[in-house]
């Protein structure tokens, strides 16, 4: 008669038990799966449907007890505003994908992040993130922003940027902008009062487009024309077709 296999083979068979360290592994890994796919659904939602908020104008709209916003689309925005605001944040807009290389290369050289910010990773920051300089939010940034430039159109990201982007305080998006500080619709806007929009960037409660001093005055006349270079040279081409 054959013999029962002893309880010390049974024990030695069955499957040891994961350890803590790898359970708390896995359930990290499941957990980033989840913020990935909610945030890859996140793109892909605003890529055809307008955010609501952001998180910033959110805060705002907490802190004021209100904010002026209201969504406009690309095509009822003066063209030349589109132009200005790229020319005066991003003028090789349409030449990378999503991060300038010799820009920050020409700003770590020069010990400034100034410029080097694009306004894809602008726009990532405005409608996904919080303001702020840490690293936390910077490297969020940079991985979300490839996202963003692979399904979104560069079109679609000048349209979010103009919609969502603060001109002062409490005012966000350009049609707000434009009644602000000119009394018109952002359709109506001429070169140099779109020129002056953007010239405030990327300090809108410290400066004026309406009542611009010497150094915006200056800003104004380089993005006004700026921005007829682009539109001339092509570089205006990937949001304006």
């Amino acid at each position: 008669m054959a013999k029962r296999a002893t309880s010390k083979k049974t024990k030695a068979a069955a499957k040891p038990r994961k350890s803590f360290k790898q359970r708390v592994i896995r359930a990290a890994l499941k957990v980033m799966l989840v913020i990935v796919g909610i945030l890859l659904a996140f793109i892909l939602l605003f890529a055809v449907i307008n955010p609501p908020t952001t998180p910033y104008m959110f805060s705002e709209s907490r802190r004021l007890g209100g904010v002026d916003h209201q969504w406009v689309p690309l095509e009822d925005i003066a063209p030349v505003m589109a132009r200005s605001v790229v020319a005066a944040e991003d003028a090789n807009f349409c030449n990378h994908w999503g991060f300038d290389l010799p820009a920050i290369k020409k700003a770590i050289a020069e010990g400034s992040n100034r410029g080097a910010s694009t306004l894809s990773q602008q726009t990532v920051k405005n409608v996904y993130l919080w303001h702020g300089r840490t690293w936390v939010r910077k490297a969020l940034e940079a991985a979300i922003t490839p996202l963003v430039e692979a399904i979104w159109s560069k079109r679609r990201i000048v349209e979010v940027y103009l919609n969502v982007a603060e001109f002062s305080e409490g005012v966000f998006g350009v049609d707000a902008a434009a009644h602000y500080y000119f009394g018109v619709t952002p359709a109506n806007l001429s070169p140099t009062q779109a020129a002056r929009i953007a010239a405030i960037l990327p300090s809108p409660k410290t400066r004026s487009a309406s009542n611009p001093g010497s150094y915006t005055k200056k800003r104004t006349a380089r993005i006004r024309d700026g921005a007829a270079t682009i539109s001339k040279d092509g570089r205006a081409a990937c949001f304006e077709s």
